[in-house]
């Protein structure tokens, strides 16, 4: 049996890496005759040489380079290893909550254990998502706590059949018959307490101080120890600034004599000799929020007596008389319990039994040979269905279409343009563009039978018409005020308006909606020529296709379609070289448009030409987005040009629209089943299916996050974003419902267009 195992480690001073060698030894316990195998892929915070690993350490993360994680998984993948072992906490990951081991898991293929050290009650939305996406990823997810189960069903929705209860790990302790930590002069003679662990101030031990007064004033030979050095993020940023906090407490409360701060990460014996000496272990966390606690999990494999805080695990692994518990922060009744325990030695060693008879099914090779249990099982039964994504999205999991978000976002005046978070943000105002998105989204539910959209089609009408200047031309932005904030829009705002009001002439549920659309359209018309942007000449390439399916006789708007469609197909002459066939230098934003814009040309001019260009193009603006995993969108963060790197990030739900508006074209003149495919492919990208492996569409609000960063999501949910979610969304649902189409090949659909 060989695994990987995916964690931070020694000489990390860091608790997971502490549990993932003693987790790999206690496996490797149980497969002595099998020639244990690991690989360990360890987590550094900042560089590769950061610390002297050990040779099982094979392959280093770098915390926050997003590329390391796609590297550790291919070396994973090329390895040979059956299975692999993740411990996941949101802070030894990049990125925000870690959503960089998203990237990992994502490009894993071999079966994956998840061992879960944080479950939280009340995730934010992109903790929520983790987990969920990690779950989703995993073969078997493990915790050590029985409520992290109910709070991953309830919370989190994952299957209980998908989850194992192992509890943490403790060494095999045996008090030893010479322990130096006992004739050390400084416990030599005393009672005492213990607290160990790296510190920081969610640690509680300000409660302990707090309490000596009374317990010296009782017992003056207590001498409260607490072992370990300052977690190694939280020096780094304030020095040891906590633990003099702690020692002027003592000072001040006059029982500095009685505290012994002991700074240093432990090896593990020392610790075994330190629990051995203690006569009472004191783990006062300041929060419940506490799934699993490995320094508590050791005291009980001691046999210690325990008084804790009841966070969560403690009120577990304490129950049935193994230990005691007092209120978070309450010094008064920790006072109170330490002096019952010390005036009573009967009751202490009481306590101190049972919490080793316990203790005897944490030793790590148990523990063990529980995981070897989940390990064979998986190995034996792997599930990789769950871990690769279906390039045909099930329409059940679709969700389902709502405009709630988008009736949030709007009003009498129209759509507002920004929100932060999901709370609109009135006064950024509105804009052409977003109202134009928003009539051309409601126009598309209408026609699958959304007739609620229709409610809000007068305000996106009102809006335009109010936007339309003299000329023809529409003003983009409008304050909350109404006031107007330009005189004339960009080419591209002017382009969505045409291609919203040709939407409207085609697809209007009345006569008068056509009849309105066709007024302002004609207005606008005597500008068409006058464009020179390639997104503009697009936008509205598009508008006059959808108006010339309504007046199919219109000789001088089709005249209008020839001629625009030249100029964009002179730029792609005047652009196009052997290795870049693409109608600019660079490709920036809303990238799938042009191409889209050549197919409803060719629809309607059944031009040869145009149909080459849109075919080249497309090949090869999916060479450069489209991979093997996902969809990756041309980043906003410096666009691609033909001579440099094509950027990451920012990637924006208004590429993802185009694509799959691109595709969903594509399908509906070909029927061609692989455009299916790939239309559903770019669709997945807003359901979680990205470079982060994080959903940007927001089940609890219906609106959409506004962009893919590096560190993970833009958590504003504007009105471009949500009304491109929603337009790709009808766009899938409206190609599911005619995917019984005729299917042709490219060849094919030539022949069909000359007809």
């Amino acid at each position: 049996m060989k695994l990987t195992y995916i964690s931070t480690y020694p000489p990390r001073a860091c608790g997971l890496a502490t549990f993932n060698r003693s987790l790999i030894n206690a496996i490797n316990s149980n497969l002595a005759h099998d020639h244990p195998a690991e690989t360990v892929i360890a987590l550094n915070a900042e560089s590769l040489d950061e610390y002297e690993y050990p040779k099982e350490v094979k392959f280093i993360i770098r915390q926050q380079v997003l590329e390391d994680y796609a590297r550790a998984a291919d070396f994973i993948n090329n390895s040979d290893a059956d299975a692999c072992i993740l411990q996941h906490e949101f802070g030894i990951y990049g990125g925000n909550d870690g959503v960089f081991v998203l990237s990992l898991i994502n490009q894993v293929e071999k079966p994956l254990i998840s061992i879960f050290h944080t479950v939280l009650e009340r995730p934010s939305y992109q903790q929520k998502a983790i987990l969920q996406t990690i779950t989703r990823k995993s073969d078997k997810i493990v915790v050590m706590g029985k409520k992290a189960i109910d709070m991953l069903v309830s919370i989190y929705g994952v299957s209980r059949n998908k989850i194992s209860f192992i509890e943490h790990g403790a060494p095999e302790i045996e008090a030893p018959k010479k322990n130096p930590v006992k004739s050390d002069v400084l416990l030599s003679n005393r009672t005492t307490l213990l607290t160990f662990g790296l510190l920081s101030r969610n640690k509680g031990l300000e409660t302990v101080i707090r309490a000596l007064p009374k317990i010296v004033e009782r017992h003056p030979d207590v001498l409260y120890v607490i072992l370990g050095a300052t977690h190694p993020d939280i020096k780094r940023k304030s020095g040891e600034e906590y633990r003099e906090s702690l020692m002027a407490m003592a000072e001040r409360l006059n029982v500095a004599d009685n505290v012994a701060f002991v700074n240093c990460f432990v090896t593990e014996q020392d610790l075994i000799n330190y629990l051995s000496a203690t006569d009472i272990y004191i783990s006062p966390y300041l929060n419940e929020a506490q799934i699993t606690s490995g320094t508590l999990t050791y005291a009980i494999g001691a046999g210690a007596a325990v008084v804790a805080t009841p966070y969560w695990h403690a009120k577990e692994i304490l129950a049935n008389e193994r230990g005691r518990l007092f209120n978070f922060r309450d010094d008064e009744c920790l006072a109170t319990i330490i002096n019952e325990l010390l005036d009573n030695p009967e009751k202490l060693n009481t306590i101190k039994q049972n919490a080793y008879k316990y203790g005897l099914h944490l030793r790590w090779p148990v523990i063990g040979k529980n995981y070897m249990d989940i390990i064979n099982n998986v190995v034996e039964n792997p599930d990789l269905g769950e871990r690769i994504f279906s390039r045909i999205i099930d329409p059940d999991i679709i969700p389902e279409f709502s405009i709630d978000y988008v009736k949030y976002l709007t009003n009498h005046i129209g759509i507002i343009q920004h929100a932060k978070y999901g709370v609109p943000n009135w006064k950024e105002g509105y804009c052409i563009d977003d109202n134009a998105r928003a009539l051309l989204m409601t126009l598309m539910a209408n026609r699958l039978g959304y007739k609620e959209a229709l409610g809000l089609m007068p305000a996106y009408m009102s809006f335009m018409l109010y936007m339309q200047n003299d000329g023809g031309y529409f003003r983009n932005f409008l304050s909350y005020k109404h006031e107007y904030l330009d005189k004339v829009g960009s080419e591209d705002a002017f382009g969505r308006a045409i291609w919203a009001l040709g939407y409207l002439v085609c697809y209007a549920p009345d006569s008068a909606g056509s009849r309105f659309g066709e007024d302002l359209f004609r207005k606008a018309s005597p500008n068409f020529k006058n464009l020179s942007h390639a997104r503009g000449i697009a936008n509205t390439i598009i508008g006059i296709s959808y108006y010339l399916k309504a007046y199919h006789s219109d000789i001088d708007l089709t005249n209008t379609l020839h001629h625009l469609t030249n100029r964009l197909l002179d730029l792609y002459d005047k652009n196009r070289s052997d290795k870049w066939h693409w109608f600019e230098d660079y490709l920036t934003y809303d990238n799938a448009i042009l191409p889209l814009c050549l197919l409803h040309s060719a629809e309607i001019t059944r031009d040869q030409r145009t149909l080459d260009v849109a075919f080249e193009s497309i090949r090869f603006l999916e060479k450069a987005t489209i991979t093997p995993k996902y969809f990756t969108p041309v980043g906003n963060n410096g666009w691609y040009s033909r001579d440099g790197n094509m950027p990451s990030y920012d990637q924006q739900a208004i590429d993802v629209m185009a694509m799959t508006l691109l595709y969903a074209q594509y399908y509906r003149l070909t029927g061609d089943p692989q455009c299916l495919k790939k239309l559903f492919f770019v669709y997945s990208w807003f359901l979680g299916e990205n470079s982060l492996n994080i959903p940007l569409y927001d089940p609890e609000t219906k609106g959409c996050f506004d962009g893919l960063h590096p560190n993970g999501t833009n958590l504003n949910q504007g009105a471009e974003s949500t009304l491109a979610y929603l337009i790709s969304h009808l766009a899938v649902l409206e190609t599911l419902k005619n995917s019984s189409a005729e299917t042709y090949t490219e060849t094919e659909m030539e022949a069909v267009l000359s007809k």
